[in-house]
């Protein structure tokens, strides 16, 4: 199987490395692939720019072999949609299972995203569970419907959801580009490459 993990990254933090790690261990995943979006289409204009974000998501997983820094959503032009990426890796990799990794807010609002319904016809979903963490509206219907163990993914047809719980770390990038924003440090909440930008800025 393959991790998938993408986000706006911006910046990149703690909580996205251990969601992806935790998870990987969970599911048996050798790697994961970390897609930063070039172009997010569901937020507004990030506080980084795109190269600024691939960088530092680079340096942030260098020495970490289990996680692979994946550039096709920025070679690509217009929007990064997930289900674009997915059907990319599904013709690269046709006889492995995809695994789209996310968050419960993700998840939670996975139902509004571009080709939904493309999405799960391409990848499982693995969402990462924390204590007080819920699906809602369609999301938990279809949590419901589509729950699954981690062991009955590899042989599932695609479209299966299996939550994983993971430790809780309440950092949030919003609550970082705020803090960036009072001119406050993000040491220990960030990998230390982006520590480092943000005081040379």
């Amino acid at each position: 199987m393959i991790g998938i993990f993408g986000g706006t990254f911006d910046p990149i933090h703690i909580g996205h490395l251990r969601l992806a790690t935790e998870v990987a261990e969970a599911l048996g995943l050798d790697r994961v692939r970390l897609v930063p979006a070039a172009i997010p289409p569901h937020r507004g204009e990030p506080l980084l720019d795109a190269g600024t974000r691939l960088d530092l998501a680079a340096e942030s997983i260098a020495d970490d072999p289990r996680l692979v820094l994946d550039e096709r959503e920025h070679r690509r032009a217009g929007p990064s949609y997930t289900s674009d990426t997915l059907a990319e890796f599904a013709a690269e990799f046709p006889d492995e299972p995809l695994v789209l990794m996310m968050g419960m807010d993700a998840f939670n609002g996975l139902p509004d995203w571009h080709e939904v319904d493309r999405i799960l016809e391409l990848a499982h979903v693995a969402v990462a569970t924390r204590p007080g963490s819920r699906a809602q509206g369609a999301a938990r219907q279809w949590l419901e419907e589509r729950c699954a163990t981690a062991a009955e993914l590899p042989g599932a047809e695609p479209g299966r959801i299996v939550p994983v719980e993971i430790t809780r770390l309440d950092i949030s990038a919003t609550s970082l580009r705020a803090l960036v924003e009072q001119g406050r440090s993000l040491r220990y909440l960030v990998p230390e490459p982006v520590v480092r930008h943000f005081i040379r800025g």
